[in-house]
């Protein structure tokens, strides 16, 4: 059994920066992984030419500092999403261009555009680091933020834009999430000095979806774990949590470690599959146990050239009934070629699609990506997918949603300490809640937490 001051338990974003952030305040810690490899959600997708292409999280924007500053540490670069030339919006088969982030479905404007400032004004009511306390809490948990939009504005067009963005965002729709968990999500979208909004979390230009990572968002986990070197233990899941007195001891099959403090960095679900001893508080077993992942693949076809950029299209779509993904972007790496185009198949259209056979769910995807650029959309020169539920340390994506009641019931209790316990993760962050910013945020802070306690 080795010995140690902090085990940290996962090697995704939070995780490696809890243990980075801790070794540089010459902290000794160690981190073990069950997966084969680091990153958690990010996953580099390589190209036949030696590029990679993004598999999983991928997107950062403005008010992402935290992550943005642990990119400049590394030295891994940024570039803009390819905004250039036009959007398409395909609602049954029909498509439309349109600039912006807003599809141009003029039934549906008047009720998008009263739900946004709604949900922007109620959502500035709702504090960030403890949204159950906010003065309309048990209300607002009360139902699910469907409900919320077809009490409040006229007809299913709000509704349904709505869950073109959730498709992808919860990999679920707003019949999913209570009203206060949504309101809460929209508010983090920000940082300490900028309130979060509901257009800079579906923007591409000045918003969430702005920038991305110079060979992949893994990039950032592969220099992390680089740097802490054989401290960052791969294949070794743990399957108990034994608190004893005055130590931790983390068990993986028949090996086992010991420390003053662990920092749990998994998937809430998975925290709840440890074993534990002493056992977790029912209400903190609670929480984790209802904080399930939503539904999310991602699906990729690659093509010589970005033929789309021709046409003055920038190779984003939406898409509203009768498609098998939600939304898709230009997936193409920095150098310009091969073009990629990159659909989200997730929530709704994830349960109708995932069980069919592969070809035919291919052949579905290609056809939306046809709807909205032509042709030319059908005939990829390689086509693959990513379906996030089907990764045994992940089990879903791209983040975890709270139904109603949940928040209110068990949220104070979502991170709260436990012992020498202690947890990590980007659902438990403030801001940006659910993305890489989110993790890197957590993992800071609970470095700095195990640093002030010392």
């Amino acid at each position: 059994m080795s010995d140690h001051d902090v085990i940290v338990i996962g090697a995704g974003l939070a995780g490696l920066t809890a243990a980075w952030r801790l070794v540089q305040e010459g902290v000794d810690a160690v981190v073990l992984e069950a997966r084969d490899r680091v990153g958690g959600r990010t996953l580099n997708h390589h190209l036949d030419d030696g590029q990679v292409v993004e598999a999983g999280g991928q997107f950062i924007g403005p008010t992402q500092d935290r992550i943005l500053r642990l990119a400049g540490e590394l030295g891994v670069e940024t570039f803009l999403a390819n905004t250039v030339g036009e959007s398409v919006y395909v609602r049954n088969g029909r498509s439309r261009r349109y600039r912006g982030d807003i599809p141009p479905d003029l039934g549906a404007l008047p009720a998008i555009g009263i739900a946004t400032t709604r949900l922007n004004r109620m959502s500035a009511q709702v504090p960030v680091h403890a949204p159950w306390t906010a003065s309309r809490a048990g209300k607002w948990d009360s139902m699910t933020l469907e409900s919320w939009l077809r009490s409040s504005t006229p007809g299913s067009g709000a509704v349904d834009l709505i869950n073109i963005f959730l498709g992808s965002a919860f990999g679920g729709a707003a019949r999913d999430s209570s009203l206060l968990f949504a309101l809460w999500y929209i508010a983090t979208f920000g940082n300490e000095t900028h309130p979060g909004t509901l257009e800079r979390g579906i923007g591409v230009a000045r918003g969430a979806q702005e920038s991305r990572f110079v060979g992949g968002s893994q990039e950032l986990s592969l220099r992390l774990a680089a740097r802490l070197g054989d401290r960052v233990r791969l294949s070794t899941p743990v399957d108990s949590v034994r608190q004893q007195t005055g130590r931790v001891i983390v068990g993986s099959g028949t090996d086992t470690v010991s420390a003053d403090a662990v920092v749990v960095a998994v998937p809430p679900v998975l925290a709840s599959r440890i074993d534990w001893e002493p056992g977790l508080p029912v209400q903190q077993q609670g929480v984790l146990q209802r904080l399930p992942f939503g539904a999310l693949m991602k699906c990729e076809a690659i093509y010589p050239e970005p033929f789309w950029r021709e046409d003055g299209l920038n190779g984003s779509a939406t898409f509203r009934n009768g498609s098998a993904i939600c939304s898709m972007f230009d997936n193409t790496p920095p150098s310009g070629s091969p073009g990629i185009l990159m659909g989200f198949l997730g929530g709704p259209n994830w349960h109708t699609w995932s069980a069919r056979p592969a070809r035919e769910r291919r052949g579905a995807v290609l056809r939306s990506f046809a709807s909205a650029l032509g042709t030319r959309a059908l005939r990829p020169t390689t086509y693959f997918e990513q379906d996030w539920t089907s990764e045994q340390w992940t089990l879903g994506g791209p983040t975890s949603v709270a139904a109603p009641g949940v928040t209110t019931a068990y949220g104070g209790w979502h991170g709260k300490r436990f012992g020498r316990v202690h947890w990590a993760g980007a659902e438990l962050s403030p801001y940006w809640n659910g993305f890489m910013d989110g993790a890197v945020r957590s993992g800071e802070q609970v470095a700095k937490d195990i640093v002030g306690d010392n």
